[in-house]
């Protein structure tokens, strides 16, 4: 199989008609295969939650295009609520929230020969996509929702 700009105009096209604004293609060979190996076509626009991989790296290529891989780190804090707990409080009174602070931003765009990164395992990221962008993702492990 070649991957010749006739065939990422097709990812293009299957990513302008899908409303998460992206087409992804499974490079595995058959279901026997555990590994996660894929391109995906990313358009402007797209939404990619922060995620991570907790038993993985994962390798990002950048073929075409300009996105940013957004890398993140936790942050845990915790309130409590009081009110009415004269003799100690409950496990229930605590509210736990987390939210992501941005510790690395890295570009991928080919015509400024910035081709790809590896992202750490469990490391929390994203992508931003800023032209249309096919990348290709390789990732350890059967895909897990």
């Amino acid at each position: 199989m070649e991957f010749n700009k006739d065939f990422l105009d097709i990812l293009f096209v299957q990513a302008k008609e899908n409303p998460r604004l992206r087409q992804h293609f499974d490079l595995r060979t058959s279901a026997a295969d555990t590994s996660q190996r894929m391109l995906n076509a990313l358009l402007p626009g797209t939404v990619v939650p922060i995620h991570r991989h907790e038993d993985t790296t994962e390798t990002v290529i950048c073929l075409c295009g300009k996105l940013d891989e957004v890398i993140y780190e936790e942050v845990v804090s915790y309130r409590y609520d009081v009110k009415g707990l004269p003799h100690g409080m409950d496990a229930q009174d605590v509210l736990r929230k987390v939210t992501y602070r941005e510790v690395q931003r890295i570009r991928l765009c080919p015509a400024e020969a910035k081709y790809g990164c590896q992202i750490p395992k469990g490391a929390w990221h994203t992508v931003e996509v800023i032209e249309s962008s096919v990348i290709f993702e390789a990732k350890d492990g059967a895909y897990r929702q």
